[in-house]
């Protein structure tokens, strides 16, 4: 199944450091390579879902209002560069709320699936790509191939503590898409990719 999660801090935007959050469009900085990544995953036929917490609307750090200005931003430079991200999926609740969408629950995996018609039970073949231990375990909760990127919160140290491991370890997420689109060569993943004419 052509279907790549990804997280957003970290993994598509520069990570604003511990503590800290993206609260406005200047704030917001891409990775290096991240939007040629996205335009190899979107040429590629991948439907691309950000799944990402951001507990800071919830603690009144920044307003939704905010954060819909910062997508707004990401998805023009991104659809500018000729990809496509086909819907991103916050979780906005504090961690002590009881939601079912904070990492590393997986109810926006689930509802990024329903959203192409298939179920849980289809992520076997998808991909989780973040860069903290929460992504990990969200990935591996839903059943995905997970891949921990480096160009985030987390490093090779922190990941020691874990209590999980993922599937790959990369630099980042052009990385993660080279390594994706080398094991993309089953071929009943081309009947579960993205309809071309609706690029």
């Amino acid at each position: 199944m052509k279907v790549v999660f990804l997280d957003r801090d970290g993994v598509i935007n520069k990570f604003p450091g511990n503590g800290l959050y993206v609260t406005k469009v200047g704030d917001f900085h891409f990775i290096p390579r991240s939007l040629e990544a996205l335009k190899r995953l979107t040429d590629a036929g991948y439907y691309i879902f950000v799944v990402s917490n951001q507990a800071g609307v919830g603690k009144g750090v920044f307003s939704q209002q905010k954060l819909d200005q910062i997508t707004a931003h990401m998805l023009k430079h991104v659809e500018a560069k000729g990809a496509m991200i086909d819907k991103v999926f916050y979780c906005t609740c504090k961690s002590s709320d009881a939601c079912n969408c904070r990492k590393p629950r997986i109810g926006n995996i689930v509802e990024a699936l329903e959203s192409i018609d298939h179920t849980i039970d289809d992520a076997r073949n998808a991909y989780f790509v973040g860069d903290t231990e929460g992504d990990v375990k969200a990935g591996q909760n839903a059943g995905c191939k997970t891949i921990f990127a480096l160009s985030g919160r987390e490093d090779l140290k922190y990941m020691q503590r874990w209590d999980v491991r993922p599937d790959y370890i990369v630099k980042d997420l052009y990385e993660a898409t080279e390594l994706i689109l080398k094991e993309d060569t089953h071929p009943s993943r081309d009947s579960w990719s993205r309809p071309p004419q609706s690029r």
